[in-house]
């Protein structure tokens, strides 16, 4: 999917797998006029910048020490490390963020399951965007590995479980949990779980859901344009 306009600023998002796409950020990026497209890596399109100004590398159940399998990883890495260097903005939402830390040399293993909303809290080295969040805020999780922070990196968000929530690099924001949530996107993703926890995250959601699509403007803002007017 694509948007068309004269807008200076293009979005590539690297997509790993069908059901897990921008999300709100898609919602975000339309509303502003904002031009995104998908790199559909799974179906072979290639690992380029093209013509994109912003690049976002998006979650899937793969690991991303599955280089021998999936080729396309070590070429998502090098890329990640190359935008980097030219201070390209990235963002990385769970696999997305791993790769980023997998790309500097960080470790990426098997770690503590966390499936559906967890407290999340800011650390007191938060800059940007993450001065202006809550010292806790709840967000979705879905992932069983964890990285260590790259050398250069600053932690932003600590969990209790996890405490490598997220990170900057340079240009580069790594977000272990899923600020692109939408009631669809949770629907699809815990189809398959248990009716307990199923209607656990239901109700998680109610509570939840429009805050984390708040903090996700916040971090688009920061994404596209770099400031933060009247984060309050």
């Amino acid at each position: 999917m694509s948007e068309k306009s004269d807008h200076p600023l293009r979005v590539r998002a690297f997509q790993h797998s069908p059901s897990e796409p921008l999300g709100y950020f898609e919602h975000i990026f339309s509303e502003q006029k904002i031009p995104f497209e998908y790199a559909r890596l799974w179906q072979g399109d290639p690992v380029i910048m093209d013509n994109a100004t912003h690049l976002v590398f998006l979650g899937g159940p793969m690991s991303v020490n599955d280089e021998a399998e999936l080729p396309w990883l070590k070429e998502e890495k090098a890329l990640i490390r190359r935008a980097v260097k030219k201070r390209v903005p990235v963002l990385g939402l769970c696999l997305g963020a791993q790769l980023i830390a997998s790309a500097h040399g960080a470790t990426v293993y098997r770690f503590v399951n966390e499936t559906g909303w967890c407290p999340v809290h800011t650390t007191p080295d938060s800059t940007g965007v993450f001065a202006s969040f809550p010292d806790t805020f709840h967000v979705f999780q879905m992932h069983g590995e964890t990285f260590h922070v790259p050398v250069g990196g600053k932690l932003q968000c600590r969990g209790g479980e996890v405490p490598h929530q997220g990170f900057r690099l340079g240009s580069a924001l790594g977000l272990q949990f899923h600020l692109e949530m939408t009631e669809n996107l949770i629907r699809d993703w815990t189809k398959g779980e248990r009716k307990f926890l199923q209607e656990k995250i239901g109700r998680d959601t109610e509570r939840y859901l429009a805050e984390s699509n708040r903090l996700c403007r916040l971090v688009a803002r920061e994404f596209l344009y770099g400031d933060l007017p009247n984060v309050h």
